[in-house]
């Protein structure tokens, strides 16, 4: 018996050692389940865990492509994402935006109906995997499809719209709207007394009637409310997101398809920015012994951002309308945010400067913790979330 038992385990590890994980089957379409990493020391592929691995630059998948059937994979990209298949570059994206590509045209008509290796490559940042999708579709007559061939052959690439979530970003834009309206309606004093652009341009020295108030009133509060929603409608639409910061990601983990939830999930994250810029603003000016600029610094930066919010539906209305006919509006809507950003600390360091001179070693360290690093995180959050 004890010889038995000896002879058995000694077959334990030849056993053990023959035994080799299978690569997952082929699949027709694309899984979002079946995402692959590559494990660098075992030197091989591994099922991808969203809430147990961290996100990677590379990502991998096997998929079959059939005879006479055209595999259309649609997804966003940001510049420098780039396609694999069976190891060999077949797509590059120039700018941030929504793709579809077509692997059979990529594909050697010998292979076709066996596995491929699809790999997706983001250096910069991680790609976006809740966006991609595939479609199959029976491929055209070839009498009936010799021009379409041939363009498809001189331009495999097109750009698709974000056709998805349009409808419902459209109905919020207009439940801005009104509600935009119905401020206007219920404090028209005060917002006219914000929409004084000759103030906000202008050169007196003079205390300015909305800086001597106070910040926190029901019109600002709703107001910020607004501003909120705007940019977090604009920030949808862009498919800005945090994916490319891991723990953000861990924690704020929503998918693409959930419009509506992202636009809750932007609007809180907005709010929570503009009121602990008002802690901040206390915290630095205490350490600075900066005091007495609290309230104006703080009601400048206020005043500034919600008169430039008031362009931001304007912006995403526009962007809505055209994406489908000219790209370019994303670079547009990009430097839109952009302008928002930077004219708001432009804006407060005018009006600190007007009561104490920039010179100041402790207001311009003070502008800089306060203003300047902010400005640069969401900088790269915002608007150049997709590195060139």
């Amino acid at each position: 018996m004890l010889a038995w038992l000896l002879a058995a385990g000694a077959l334990l590890p030849a056993v053990a050692a023959e035994y080799q994980p299978l690569p997952p089957a082929a699949a027709t379409g694309l899984s979002a389940d079946n995402w692959l990493l590559h494990d660098a020391a075992g030197n091989r592929l591994i099922l991808y865990l969203p809430g147990y691995h961290a996100p990677a630059h590379a990502y991998y998948q096997w998929v079959r492509l059939l005879p006479k059937q055209s595999f259309r994979l649609s997804f966003a990209a940001a510049p420098g994402l780039s396609l694999f298949l069976d190891n060999q570059l077949v797509f590059t994206a120039p700018t941030a935006g929504r793709y579809t590509f077509d692997l059979v045209r990529t594909a050697p008509a010998a292979q076709v109906g066996q596995p491929h290796l699809l790999a997706v490559w983001q250096p910069e940042g991680y790609p976006a995997l809740g966006s991609f999708s595939a479609s199959t579709a029976t491929a055209l007559p070839v009498a009936a499809a010799t021009s379409a061939t041939t363009a498809a052959s001189a331009l495999p690439l097109l750009r698709l719209p974000p056709v998805q979530g349009s409808n419902v970003l459209l109905l919020l834009l207009l439940l801005l709207g009104l509600l935009y309206g119905v401020v206007r309606s219920a404090y028209p004093v005060g917002l006219a007394r914000i929409l004084q652009v000759n103030e906000l341009f202008g050169s007196s020295a003079d205390p300015q009637s909305f800086l001597t108030r106070p910040a926190f009133t029901w019109l600002n509060t709703a107001l910020v409310l607004l501003f909120s929603l705007s940019l977090a409608l604009l920030l949808t639409a862009l498919h800005t997101d945090f994916s490319n910061l891991p723990l953000l990601q861990r924690v704020l983990n929503v998918p693409e398809s959930a419009i509506i939830a992202r636009v809750l999930l932007y609007t809180g994250l907005i709010i929570i920015f503009i009121i602990s810029k008002y802690l901040l603003v206390e915290l630095l000016s205490y350490i600075f012994d900066l005091r007495l600029l609290v309230n104006l610094h703080y009601r400048e930066f206020l005043r500034t951002t919600l008169l430039l919010g008031l362009l931001l539906p304007i912006v995403l209305l526009l962007y809505l309308g055209l994406n489908a006919h000219w790209p370019g509006v994303v670079s547009l809507a990009n430097g839109c945010v952009l302008l928002l950003l930077t004219a708001t600390v432009l804006r407060v360091a005018r009006t600190l400067h007007q009561r104490a001179s920039l010179l100041n070693l402790h207001l311009f360290a003070y502008l800089c913790a306060t203003e300047v690093l902010p400005l640069a995180v969401l900088l790269k959050l915002i608007v150049f979330t997709y590195p060139a």
